[in-house]
């Protein structure tokens, strides 16, 4: 079942990389699904921590829909559909359980890390478009680093390294459009955030 996400992402980093939109329309979107499908043959809907992930990869899916326009509109449609999903998420490692092995307290390192590489993004995202994007962003930061805290709370190697890829994908997402434009930053953003859900949904697949 792997298969079919593992195909699809492929052709979303290539299409986003050739700039292929027609193209990116649909494998965008599509390559979460494959992740839902996955979710769904191997047995998610049979665990709470299981359902809340299906929860999340579906916001995710959602999410991927909004941004598949640039617009300011569409953008902070795009944050609201992400920032339910990671409470998703932070909902599905909690019930998982959170048994704070001694390395994963690196995490903390982690988030200090993401906090210096973005410092820029809510103060410029305020100055391009105001509070109506600048607090959602802000709101959004502050979710997205209690999913990546409690992610690595969980002890599961799979679902830390998938949240910290995840927060890798957002913040270069955020920098590249906020702040300066990153070499490859659609790309890698994409890369980044297929393979982040894939190792989270497989950590908590193999934990349940």
């Amino acid at each position: 079942m792997w298969l079919l996400p593992a195909v699809l992402a492929p052709v979303d980093w290539v299409a986003v990389a050739r700039h292929d939109r027609r193209t990116e329309t649909w494998a965008k979107p599509t390559t979460l699904a494959g992740l839902l499908v996955v979710a769904l043959v191997l047995g998610a809907a049979s665990s709470v921590p299981g359902r809340w992930t299906l929860v999340a990869l579906a916001f995710g899916m959602v999410g991927d829909v909004a941004l598949l326009d640039d617009s300011v509109q569409r953008f902070r449609a795009g944050v609201a559909a992400f920032l339910v999903g990671h409470a998703a998420w932070i909902v599905a490692f909690v019930t998982l359980g959170l048994p704070r092995p001694d390395w994963s307290w690196a995490v903390l390192g982690l988030v200090t890390a993401s906090a210096v590489a973005t410092r820029n993004v809510v103060p410029a995202s305020h100055r391009a478009h105001g509070i109506s994007v600048s607090l959602p962003v802000a709101v959004y930061t502050l979710v997205l680093g209690a999913m990546l805290v409690c992610a690595w709370f969980t002890g599961e190697p799979l679902v830390a390294a998938g949240a910290a890829i995840f927060v890798a994908s957002d913040a270069t997402l955020s920098v590249d459009r906020f702040v300066r434009r990153l070499p490859s930053g659609h790309v890698i953003v994409m890369v980044t955030y297929h393979v982040g859900q894939a190792l989270m949904l497989a950590g908590v697949l193999a934990a349940t």
